[in-house]
């Protein structure tokens, strides 16, 4: 085939460093910048192999989101604007590891298992963020598509919700909106607009955000849509790209780990205040109190003030939709114990990483998700979407029930149901507290969160432990769960869990405890267990204080 001797000449000019072996994880493929080349190169080969497949436009995302400057990444996005399906990660990871000699064997390999075909026309979609190493690797994914005789069309920079936002629109020819940045934007206003509209004599100070962009692409994109918000929302946006370097003390990532104001923000206390990572999909907010004290509301906080928001209106609507919140062992376990005794809302734990999260949230009317990190979404399924829809058209019902339909349908249209994605979730946020006319501190206040304490402990090897029960339990090593068990029993209100982590040789520690001390001495403990039964290496763990 033509397109093989293409392929063949095109990879040279992509070579593969000698001996590199990297894989495909939850967020794709992330490492320093100057060895990627060949693997963004293969992912565009990937995709167009994946588009054949699957008669569907696929995208690739050039972002290492809250990494580092000089590191970069590759995300490659499935027909419905989800993530790549765990089935074709493994062709990722082979494809990307192939020596330079057995490339086109290895490509034969999966068009011969998964029966494709050839003759079959290939749509990629395209983006980057604003790294400047994104340029050069978004060509290579080019190179790659056109060496295989794909169609290709470059969005140049754009956050990844939007890239799998455009995905997703081009799919559902144009059932979910049209695949044009201009459009995503009038999409998302417009909704905001008409949610704001039912939020009585805001004042100026209310319809004050500041933005804090991690220096990255999320910021230029809000600054893009600031015309379409008008007077709806007013956004003070700093670490805007012009000054700081991307992610450097500044974003969500950084204001989740440190807990504090990231570098180059301005606030008075009691300002509200929200952070984006690199790529502009997760979202936290926070203040400062009076005395000065940081107060973090993560992605615990968020999932649950929409929940509550939404399980509102389906009241008020007389809708019986079930809502759930999905939720992984790093939930604060305030969260739950609120969401399940005082809301009454179904929650379900999941293993950690968003396709997980995902893929649960899909088994309910409505799904809610995010991590503690502040990546998540709100799923409607099309049976709850069309119920929405009905009520809004029915001329027989009262004008409370009305007015719950229109929100709701208004909320629909505020969310990328694709992926996390931090403009959509701001402008969520927004509505919700101009709406139900809460500050962030009366927010903040819901519930109380337990104190805990994350750490990590080195080992040999990550393999020796294993877990069950959404990785709240350790299988092996022998007697691991049982020293936890028994740690745990020494504090109150407290709980821990172990699980290796997906990328080193490191085993995460999280605990949570009535008080920081309890938590951290918990935290502590556990991980000597960890050290002692699960081969650590290095230095035996130190106490925190």
């Amino acid at each position: 085939m033509a397109h093989f001797k293409e392929v063949n000449e095109q990879s040279g000019l992509h070579p593969k460093p000698a001996g590199l072996v990297l894989q495909y994880g939850t967020a794709g493929f992330r490492t320093s910048a100057n060895q990627l080349d060949h693997i963004m190169f293969r992912m565009g080969l990937l995709a167009t192999l994946r588009s054949k497949k699957t008669k569907a436009t696929i995208g690739v995302m050039v972002t290492a989101s809250h990494n580092p400057e000089e590191d970069n990444g590759v995300k490659l996005v499935d027909p419905m604007g989800e993530m790549l399906t765990s089935s074709w990660e493994g062709y990722a990871t082979q494809l990307a590891n192939t020596e330079q000699e057995e490339l086109l064997t290895t490509m034969k390999d999966i068009i011969e298992k998964e029966a494709i075909d050839m003759s079959q026309e290939a749509n990629v979609f395209v983006g980057k963020d604003t790294r400047s190493s994104s340029a050069s690797l978004s060509q290579a994914v080019l190179d790659g598509v056109k060496a295989l005789g794909g169609h290709s069309k470059d969005y140049g920079l754009v956050t990844t919700p939007q890239l799998h936002y455009m995905v997703c629109c081009q799919n559902t020819q144009g059932k979910y909106g049209e695949a044009t940045l201009e459009r995503y934007y009038s999409k998302l206003s417009q909704a905001f607009s008409l949610l704001a509209k039912n939020a009585s004599n805001r004042t100026d100070d209310q319809k004050h955000l500041s933005v804090d962009g991690a220096n990255g692409i999320g910021a230029i994109k809000v600054r893009e849509m600031e015309s379409h918000l008008k007077k709806d929302l007013q956004l003070s946006i700093f670490n805007d790209g012009s000054r700081g370097k991307l992610n450097h003390q500044c974003g969500a990532d950084f204001v989740k780990v440190q807990q504090k104001l990231p570098t180059g923000i301005k606030i008075n206390p009691g300002d509200r205040c929200c952070s984006f990572d690199g790529d502009a999909d997760r979202i936290v907010y926070y203040y400062t109190d009076a005395q000065g004290h940081f107060h973090l509301l993560d992605g615990d906080k968020i999932a649950t003030l929409i929940s509550t928001f939404l399980k509102e209106l389906l009241n008020e609507a007389g809708l019986d939709l079930k809502i759930a919140v999905v939720q992984t062992a790093y939930a604060n376990g305030s969260s739950t114990y609120y969401l399940e005794n005082t809301m009454k809302v179904i929650v379900r734990c999941t293993k950690t990483g968003v396709k997980h999260l995902h893929h649960a949230a899909k088994e309910f009317d409505i799904g809610v998700y995010f991590e503690a990190n502040g990546h998540g979404t709100v799923l409607f399924s099309e049976e709850a979407e069309e119920k929405i829809q009905q009520l809004v058209h029915n001329t027989n019902i009262n004008d409370e029930r009305k007015k719950a339909a229109l929100l709701l349908q208004n909320t629909i249209n505020i969310i990328n149901q694709t992926v996390g994605d931090a403009i959509s979730d701001m402008l969520l946020m927004e509505a919700i507290l101009a709406i139900k006319g809460m500050t962030v501190q009366q927010w903040d206040t819901i519930y109380s969160d337990l104190p805990n304490r994350q750490l990590k402990v080195k080992v040999s090897d990550r393999r020796v432990i294993e877990t069950a029960d959404a990785e709240r339990k350790a299988v092996t090593p022998a007697g691991l769960q049982e020293a936890i068990d028994g740690l745990v029993k020494k504090y109150k209100q407290a709980r821990s869990f172990v699980r290796p982590s997906g990328t080193e040789d490191v085993v995460r520690v999280y605990a949570e405890a009535d008080t920081q001390e309890s938590a951290d001495a918990l935290a502590h403990e556990v991980s000597l267990a960890v050290y002692g039964l699960a081969g650590g290496v290095g230095d035996e763990p130190k106490p925190l204080h």
